[in-house]
């Protein structure tokens, strides 16, 4: 019996926020599903270690230091990678940070620190790739919307416009890339279980468990199986959309 084809076979995928957390869950998921997994981050010795931790399970994966704010830093390292590699055929737009406050306290800082990352940053790696996506007529785009970026949410000012603004871009790029080949979508996920959740407290950890009506937080791995899924070919027919998982915190 021959092995099923694995769903990102000998594809180059780009991650950004990849050393940690949902973003290296996904850049191990990738590697497993037989894709080159690009971790790009910030942090040399946290990218290093990251790969390290990829090939040593025998998978596939290159580190690059990438800031999604620097323009010149992201297109550095797209040109590095169409002389290595030719082509680019996934890009998870996962980098994001949080600067939580209320409106009345929220500096102007605050603001366009999360604005940069989380929205700019998005638009600033697609633009990047979309134009060896067109030439090779084909592609898959993935940007971390979230739940807030659905419904709002207490303190998050910030955080909720960058996440509404992930989706209209996403609905917007979908229309305008789908008829060139290049598939468009968003992920949202809920509260899910990484290194940013450690300093909150155990009652409001409690309590956004309940917010789900699977009663527990999600894993970094699930989300992983969720952009898997879009970057692939198994979702084919799927472009513009904004998919929730979130446990159904929505019902």
């Amino acid at each position: 019996m021959t092995n099923p084809a694995k769903r990102l076979e000998n594809k180059v995928c780009v991650i950004t926020g990849a050393a940690n957390g949902i973003g290296f869950a996904t850049a191990q998921k990738f590697s497993n599903e037989g894709a080159l997994a690009i971790i790009c981050d910030m942090n040399q010795e946290q990218v290093d270690a990251a790969v390290k931790k990829i090939v040593d399970a025998g998978g596939r994966a290159e580190g690059y230091v990438l800031n999604v704010t620097d323009r010149a830093s992201i297109d550095l390292v797209v040109a590095a990678l169409m002389a290595r590699h030719g082509r680019i055929d996934v890009l998870i737009n996962n980098a994001g940070i949080t600067k939580d406050a209320r409106l009345v306290n929220m500096t102007e800082q605050q603001f366009d620190a999360v604005v940069d990352v989380n929205l700019k940053g998005v638009f600033n790696c697609t633009q990047a790739v979309v134009p060896h996506m067109l030439k090779a007529g084909k592609g898959s785009i993935v940007s971390a919307s979230s739940v807030v970026g659905l419904y709002g949410n207490f303190g998050q000012t910030n955080y909720a416009a960058t996440k509404f603004g992930v989706i209209g871009m996403t609905m917007t790029w979908a229309r305008e890339l789908g008829p060139k080949g290049i598939r468009v979508n968003a992920v949202c996920p809920g509260f899910v279980e990484t290194g940013i959740l450690a300093t909150i407290p155990e009652d409001v950890l409690k309590g956004m468990q309940e917010r789900s009506w699977l009663r527990r937080l999600g894993q970094p791995e699930e989300l992983a199986n969720v952009y898997a899924f879009l970057a692939s070919d198994e979702s084919s027919y799927i472009n513009g959309i904004a998919l929730e998982a979130s446990g159904g915190m929505s019902l």
